[in-house]
């Protein structure tokens, strides 16, 4: 969810009536946005609650709230009581459906849970433009099917231009030829998460079990476990794939090697060899291993030269 791409009303619950308006606006772009504003500052004990449309949770555990606001400051206000505030309370509240009216939940602290109270690092005079401040807070676990948003005001000047509310992720990537999907981050801001890794096409496992962890700042640590690509197939693309050996060349046994051309008197017509085929008329022995050149048959002898005695006969020939 963002406020800011908002072309509507957003047609937020406010309680009471009389503390946040909905106000049309313009950025510093001069493109339209829908902001919440209140500043009843000259009456005592004020208690402005605004909540959110229904926020899905989507299955993640931790969100962000992005918060764009600016604050009027309280001395730069003439005649006011010493309530006035420069701070706003953010609060959240979870449920499995989309329940809320404008008496439930009530408008308290439990059942809305408080994430924290929000100060600005700047606030602006009569005499100055809004100077616009952005905070960034967290909360988790969250385990409903999704959440509202509440901020309550407690006697400010202010305005609430934009909310954004988003959630870490590693993003899919390769590692040792293992393919790790998409992962939203923890519950926590320190939790790992496990990804499960799958080898990349025409890759094998040689040690397990694949996988990656997802950090809470949506980035990926040091994977466990590898992938190398198949006999036939070499490390492409920054070892992100495994692609063919060409034709005239091939790679005997899975591994990390690239691919080799083929040895003396043997070819591979086609792509993926694992072992060169001997040329017509040549052979390899059982023995010999798939790197080893092939030979054809001895010629018939050359120069033979014999030699006889009472016990032997002895053959010689080039």
């Amino acid at each position: 969810m963002d406020t800011k791409w908002a072309t509507t009303e957003l047609a937020w619950t406010a309680h009471p009536e009389t503390g946040w308006e909905e106000v049309s606006g313009y950025d510093d772009a001069m493109n339209p946005i829908r902001t919440y504003q209140v500043c009843n500052v000259r009456e005592l004990n004020q208690n402005n609650w605004l909540r959110s449309d229904f926020i899905p949770r989507k299955d993640v555990l931790r969100v962000y709230v992005e918060m764009k606001f600016t604050v009027r400051d309280c001395n730069s206000i003439p005649n006011i009581p010493g309530s006035c505030k420069e701070t706003f309370n953010l609060f959240y509240y979870e449920s499995d459906s989309d329940s809320a009216t404008a008496t439930s939940p009530f408008w308290m602290e439990n059942p809305y849970v408080k994430v924290d109270t929000i100060a600005p690092d700047e606030s602006f005079s009569m005499l100055e433009s809004g100077r616009v401040n952005t905070k960034v807070r967290s909360f988790g676990p969250l385990s409903k099917a999704g959440f509202y948003l509440a901020f309550q005001d407690l006697g400010a000047c202010m305005s609430l231009i934009s909310v954004r509310v988003f959630y870490k992720k590693c993003s899919t990537t390769i590692a040792n030829f293992a393919v790790f999907p998409e992962t939203a981050t923890g519950a926590e801001a320190t939790s790992l998460v496990i990804a499960p890794g799958t080898c990349v096409p025409n890759a094998l496992e040689v040690s397990v079990p694949l996988k990656l962890y997802c950090n809470g700042d949506g980035e990926w640590m040091v994977p466990v476990g590898a992938c190398t690509c198949s006999a036939g197939f070499e490390p492409a693309m920054k070892e992100t794939q495994c692609q063919a050996c060409s034709p005239g060349t091939f790679k005997s046994k899975q591994g990390d090697s690239f691919c080799i051309p083929c040895p003396a008197n043997s070819r591979a017509s086609s792509g993926a060899a694992s072992v060169c085929s001997c040329r017509n008329g040549y052979y390899r022995s059982d023995t010999d291993s798939p790197d080893s050149p092939c030979t054809t048959v001895p010629s018939q002898p050359r120069n033979v030269i014999s030699s006889v005695n009472e016990t032997s006969l002895v053959l010689e020939w080039s």
